[in-house]
């Protein structure tokens, strides 16, 4: 009789396993958004002993974008270093939620009422205009899912949620990724200054940054450019547009489903709670302690500065994860294709947000 082999199971990894995993890459995020503010304080130093010289004046979150792309883009990130720097997103959840203690329940209610309808045409109009210049200039159909769903709701995390429901080839993922990602570095720069040739409000712009920008990372950022309080107003603005996430994956999964070409959706009620994002959650809780008196001013400050720190090592994150070279994978078609429905939604959102001011339905 021969022997049969018996697999054996490997045991789950321990906790402290897991943390020393992710330590050398969640350190190295650390590391460049450190890097990033001594850079943005010796500029600063700099302009002001040497105000004849036009050196650089760039916040520290483009300084940590800059060199992430940098050092992911030339070094590469060893296979150390990934499993840290893939926790990028959850820093970046944990600020959003700090944020919300900043917030009162009474703004939520109105701004975020507002955010949700405005949220809403925005999406119909943008999953409509990509579709439409996905099919004219010829890409693969669940490349253009992936970019509508991308551009619509919140970049990487909007596609991520949406590769395991649809199912596309992994190059169309990193396609769609790598143009996201593009398209949200390109906003860091064009926002700002267009928010300032228009003389817009904090929260005016705030409201715009949060519609128009895709990826969540880059839309804080480019919130948090124009000023503290344009900030506040882009989370509230990109957490009521997060919301819509489960759904509208949902969407295509029946779709792509139907076709054959996806897994079924068979418990949709499920399926929508596992991907509603859950910091949504903690972000309105914050904000309901907060209203009813829950911290005092002290600890609002330290609830606060515990959201920088938290956004330091997102914002590094999104500069390692962005690999320039997925951009021509399958051609320029994808990116130009992103560049037009960026453009349109960018125009459509600045359009629905002074609708919105000028008949006095936000203050």
């Amino acid at each position: 009789m021969s022997a049969q082999t018996i697999p054996i199971a490997t045991p789950a990894p321990t906790l402290t396993a897991r943390f020393l995993r992710v330590l050398p890459g969640a350190g190295l995020l650390f590391g460049i958004g450190l890097l990033g503010k001594l850079l943005e304080h010796t500029f600063a130093q700099l302009r002001h002993t040497y105000p004849g010289i036009p050196f650089p004046h760039l916040e520290y979150v483009l300084w940590a974008i800059l060199l992430g792309l940098a050092i992911g883009n030339t070094l590469g990130v060893p296979q150390i270093f990934r499993a840290g720097v893939a926790t990028y997103e959850l820093w970046l959840k944990l600020g959003i939620v700090l944020v919300g203690a900043r917030f009162l329940l009474q703004d939520i209610l109105h701004i975020g009422g507002l955010s949700l309808a405005l949220v809403a045409v925005e999406l119909i109009l943008s999953l409509s205009f990509m579709h439409l210049l996905g099919r004219i200039f010829r890409l693969p159909p669940k490349l253009i899912s992936l970019l509508a769903i991308g551009s619509s709701i919140c970049g990487v995390t909007a596609i991520m949620a949406a590769r395991g429901a649809i199912e596309p080839e992994e190059e169309d993922t990193s396609t769609a990724i790598a143009a996201i990602l593009t398209l949200g570095a390109i906003a860091l720069f064009t926002f700002p200054a267009i928010g300032h040739a228009l003389h817009m409000s904090q929260q005016g712009y705030g409201m715009w940054a949060g519609l128009a920008v895709d990826n969540t990372a880059e839309s804080l950022v480019t919130g948090s450019l124009y000023g503290e309080e344009a900030g506040r107003w882009t989370v509230l603005a990109k957490t009521a547009r997060s919301g819509f996430l489960g759904f509208v994956v949902l969407a295509y999964a029946v779709y792509w489903s139907s076709r054959g070409l996806a897994p079924d959706v068979e418990h949709k009620g499920v399926f929508l709670w596992r991907k509603f994002p859950k910091f949504i959650l903690g972000f309105i809780a914050l904000s309901i302690l907060a209203t009813a008196g829950f911290f005092t001013h002290g600890q609002l400050t330290s609830l606060a500065n515990l959201s920088k720190w938290a956004f330091l090592p997102a914002f590094a994150g999104v500069g390692l994860r962005t690999n320039l070279r997925d951009l021509t994978a399958q051609g320029w078609r994808p990116l130009i294709v992103g560049i037009l429905g960026e453009v349109a939604i960018a125009l459509i959102t600045l359009g629905l947000v002074y609708w919105s001011y000028s008949h006095g339905v936000a203050r």
